[in-house]
């Protein structure tokens, strides 16, 4: 009898070593060497190294000199150990009255007739980072005023920072909010009053 559990016992413990601590620890490395930005979480960091975010996690943006990311229902928002959708259906009342009370905020502070669909609904994670290019160009005109500069240099700017389709087809463009307001703060800084 022990002849034959034997070579299962074997195999178990050969097969646990080589594909489960073996092979994941070889892919680990060899992503970490060929991809280390991606394998890292695909950190941002600013001029003094200290990382702010990541390009793939949304982050909470709501001074009106910024492009403000789409709403979440991760926790209290942006939470990326409580992610996912908020699950309410189209009839729910809460949803109805949470998108109703966005679309009114947000023609209020942009001014907007026309607000795109993903400025009023939350991702399937509540994480997602990037905007649409026609909710980025609603905003324009807010962030402009707020930074005191042309909309068109604010539109120029978010037109150069939008991601095409992956190989031209895959996917929609989208906007990345942690780039723009990047580049919206290295290129037309506000004026800091002194402590």
């Amino acid at each position: 009898m022990l002849a034959h559990i034997r070579p299962a016992i074997v195999s178990v413990v050969l097969f646990t070593i080589v594909l489960g601590l073996g092979y994941p620890l070889a892919m680990t490395g060899l992503i970490g060497a060929v991809l280390p930005v991606q394998a890292g979480g695909s950190l941002v960091k600013d001029g003094s190294g200290q990382i702010i975010g990541s390009s793939l996690i949304a982050q909470a943006f709501a001074k009106p000199q910024y492009l403000h990311p789409r709403p979440s229902a991760a926790g209290n928002g942006y939470d990326p150990l409580n992610s996912g959708g908020s699950n309410l259906g189209p009839l729910d009342k809460k949803l109805i009255d949470r998108v109703k009370g966005d679309a009114d905020a947000i023609a209020k502070s942009d001014g907007a007739t026309s607000i795109p669909a993903d400025a009023v609904t939350t991702s399937a994670s509540g994480l997602d980072p990037d905007v649409s290019p026609a909710n980025a160009r609603m905003q324009a005109a807010r962030i402009a005023t707020a930074r005191g500069v042309a909309p068109a240099a604010v539109q120029a700017l978010i037109d150069s920072t939008t991601a095409s389709p992956l190989l031209g087809f895959i996917g929609d463009p989208a906007v990345n909010v942690l780039a723009v307001n990047r580049a919206l703060d290295a290129r037309f800084p506000m004026a800091h009053p002194r402590a």
